[in-house]
C-alpha cells in the first residue's frame, strides 16, 4: 500500500513546503519515511531527528507567537503508535488517524485548542498498520457499513504531495464493501487523488464559507473559485462530492453572503457534480479556552467571541462551549436550508449543528 511522491512543489505555490522537518529515528525504517526524508533533502530544508513525534521542544523563535508560526511551518515525520480510533459523531462512526495538525491559519478552528502546544504538522508513516486496525473496526461491524472521517485532526488534502497517504486509504476503502471513507478539505490540490481507485467509496467534501468569512478568517488556504474548481475535477472523477458550510457566522449582510455563496456554487459546478450532494451545516462555536487561544494568536481577529450574545450549551466531553441563541440559530439554519434546497433540489443535509 504505497505510492511515489510526486515531484517537490515549487516554492511561492499554495502548496505546502515545510520550513523545517524533524523524523523520529525509527519512522526512517519505512519506505515511506524514507521518500519523505530523500524529499526534504532535495528541498534542500533542514532536517532535525526527534525522539517522539509529540514532543518537540526547541522549535526557534523569540516569542510565543513567534514559534506557533514557525511550529505551522514545521513537519514532523513519526510512527502512529495508538492504533485505537476516536468516535467522529455526526460524520462517521470512527475518525480514521492520517495526520495532526494544519498549515492553514483559521482563526475560528477548533485544532487551536486540541492541538494546545503542539501546533506542528505530523505525518504517519506506518498506513498499513492504521488500515490493518481500520480493517478490525470494518469486521467488528458487519454487516453494517462503518464510515472513517479522515480529516478530524488535519486537512490531509494539503499534505498529500508529500505524504501520498490519502491516496492508499482511498484505494484501501475502495475495496471494502462495508467501508466508506470521509474527508473534507479547504484546498485544492487534488490532481493526485484524481485517478485513485476509489469505487465510489470515498465523499471528497470542500469546506465552503461566505466571502466575509473566507476573507477575514482563513488566511493560507485556496480561494473559493479554486475550492469549487477542484470540487468540478473531483465530481468528473466519479467521486461522491459533498460541502460542509462551516462555520456558519452571523455577520452584517449573513443573508446575502450565504445567498450568494449558494448561487455562486449553482453557477460553477458542472452537472455531474450535482449527482448524489450532500451538505454539512455547522454553526460557529467557541470555549472559553478557545477565546484565550486565539486572542493570543491572532490579536486582530475580527472574529466575534462575546459570551454575553451567546448561548451556553455543554459538550460532548463535558467541556461547555458557547453558541448562538436559539433564535439566531434557528434563523440562520433554515435560511441556509431553504437556499440549499432552491438552488440543488435533489441534495441531502446530513445535518445542522
Amino acid at each position: 500500500m504505497t505510492t511515489e511522491l510526486l515531484a517537490p512543489p515549487v516554492r511561492g505555490t499554495q502548496v505546502f513546503v515545510p520550513e523545517l522537518v524533524y523524523f523520529e529515528p525509527n519512522a526512517l525504517e519505512y519506505p515511506k519515511g524514507q521518500r519523505i526524508h530523500e524529499w526534504a533533502k532535495k528541498e534542500g530544508l533542514p532536517i532535525r531527528i526527534t525522539p517522539s513525534h509529540n514532543r518537540i521542544t526547541n522549535l526557534p523563535g523569540e516569542s510565543d507567537l513567534e514559534k506557533y508560526r514557525i511550529a505551522k511551518r514545521t513537519l514532523v515525520v513519526g510512527i502512529r503508535k495508538t492504533l485505537k480510533f476516536d468516535t467522529s459523531k455526526p460524520s462517521a462512526e470512527y475518525a480514521i488517524p492520517i495526520a495532526t495538525g494544519c498549515m492553514a491559519h483559521c482563526h475560528y478552528c477548533y485544532l487551536q485548542t486540541t492541538l494546545g502546544a503542539k501546533p506542528y504538522i505530523r505525518v504517519y508513516v506506518n498506513t498499513d498498520d492504521i488500515l490493518k486496525a481500520a480493517q478490525g473496526y470494518i469486521d467488528e461491524r458487519a454487516p453494517e457499513i462503518t464510515r472513517f472521517e479522515a480529516a478530524c485532526t488535519s486537512d490531509p488534502v494539503g499534505l498529500e504531495h508529500i505524504s501520498g497517504s490519502l491516496k492508499e486509504y482511498i484505494e484501501f476503502m475502495g475495496q471494502q464493501p462495508l467501508a466508506r471513507l470521509r474527508f473534507v478539505t479547504k484546498f485544492h490540490h487534488v490532481d493526485p487523488l484524481l485517478d485513485a481507485k476509489h469505487n465510489g467509496h470515498t465523499r471528497f467534501r470542500f469546506s465552503v464559507n461566505a466571502d466575509y468569512v473566507i476573507k477575514h478568517f482563513e488566511p493560507s488556504t485556496s480561494s473559493f473559485y479554486e475550492r469549487i474548481e477542484a470540487a468540478g475535477k473531483v465530481a468528473k472523477a466519479g467521486y461522491p462530492l459533498g460541502f460542509i458550510i462551516a462555520p456558519i457566522i452571523w455577520h452584517e449582510g449573513w443573508e446575502n453572503g450565504y445567498a450568494e455563496l449558494l448561487t455562486k456554487l449553482k453557477e460553477t459546478l458542472p452537472p455531474e457534480a450535482t449527482a448524489d450532494l450532500t451538505f454539512e451545516l455547522i454553526q460557529h462555536r467557541f470555549t472559553k479556552t478557545a477565546k484565550t487561544i486565539i486572542q493570543q494568536r491572532y490579536p486582530k481577529t475580527k472574529l466575534e467571541m462575546d459570551e454575553e450574545k451567546r448561548k451556553y450549551k455543554w459538550g460532548r466531553w463535558g467541556q461547555g462551549k458557547y453558541v448562538y441563541p436559539d433564535e439566531q440559530a434557528n434563523a440562520l439554519r433554515e435560511f441556509i436550508t431553504e437556499r440549499i434546497f432552491e438552488n440543488f433540489p435533489e441534495s441531502k443535509i446530513e445535518y445542522f449543528t
